[in-house]
């Protein structure tokens, strides 16, 4: 069998690494970055170009995740409260990782893809440029109309900050915007975790999905409506409880499930850090085995 494609091709410009020190990183991340923020500039050049497009294509994508709200806004016309929340409180928990998905989808969405090049070939291209191949894939055909989701989800974010009965503090003030960001680069790892994945499986864009947004659904109803053994999932297994419902809960003073200690309200940060650290492993462990379609 044909040696893997991954072994005969760096990630980045210049001879083979032969330290994984700190200083290694670095330069591995910025150049990773580099290449990014190149793609990207160039995707969204070439979007610009049809302006009327691309304001209706992010209209649509608005108007569709909005969906999502009317259907809790029309729950809330027949009862007071959902699993013991208000309406004011389900947008808060709905907008911080509506906005916090959109962050990432709009950033990683491209991600989700690998399973089908894997199976045309076409990650081979990716794999003899002289650049990080999860900076060019995941940079790969940003849609700047996703820019529609995260506007949506900042929208009902601010209104649930509005109307949510909270006793504001500093430290609860600057609980939304990091459990925003650590909720976005959450399910940035799930996302590259489930791309992962893919290399062994080949064709597994539904169970990728079923994690992330399947996970961004769950996560915008309190976690009070479901069963305890899937709160203890999303919390110890594939931790999308940090994305919102732990900080927030911190946030409007609400009880914690399964009797966990308020201090992880503060824990998401490092939880990022950690799912990160984890995906990048199942990266480059997948990156190693993939051995081409063999055409």
């Amino acid at each position: 069998m044909a040696e893997p494609l991954s072994d005969q091709v760096e990630e980045g410009p210049g001879p083979a690494r032969t330290d994984e020190g700190p200083e290694s990183a670095v330069r591995a991340l910025r150049n990773g970055l580099r290449v990014y923020g190149l793609i990207v500039a160039m995707w969204v050049r070439s979007t610009m170009t049809y302006r009327a497009s691309f304001l209706m294509t992010t209209l649509a994508g608005f108007t569709v995740t909005a969906l999502d709200f009317i259907a809790i806004l029309l729950m809330f016309s027949h009862v007071d409260a959902l699993g013991g929340y208000s309406l004011g409180e389900i947008a808060f928990l709905y907008g911080a990782v509506g906005t916090a998905f959109g962050l990432t989808d709009l950033t990683m969405g491209s991600v989700d893809r690998l399973g089908r090049r894997i199976r045309d070939g076409t990650l081979d291209a990716l794999l003899v440029r002289p650049a990080p191949v999860l900076a060019q894939f995941a940079a790969d055909r940003f849609a700047l109309r996703r820019l529609g989701r995260i506007t949506q989800g900042l929208l009902v974010l601010t209104y649930g900050l509005v109307t949510v009965d909270v006793d504001w503090t500093p430290l609860k003030a600057l609980m939304v915007p990091m459990m925003v960001l650590s909720g976005s680069v959450i399910f940035a790892a799930v996302f590259v975790a489930g791309a992962a994945f893919q290399f062994w499986a080949q064709d597994a864009a539904e169970v990728q999905s079923s994690f992330t947004y399947g996970g961004s659904t769950l996560l915008q109803y309190p976690p009070t409506v479901f069963a305890e053994d899937l709160v203890r999932g999303v919390t110890f297994i594939v931790p999308l409880a940090f994305v919102n419902w732990l900080p927030a809960l911190y946030v409007l003073g609400r009880p914690y499930p399964l009797d966990l200690p308020q201090q992880l309200a503060f824990a998401p940060p490092l939880v990022a850090a950690v799912c990160c650290w984890a995906a990048a492993l199942a990266w480059r462990a997948g990156l190693r085995s993939y051995r081409s379609t063999g055409s």
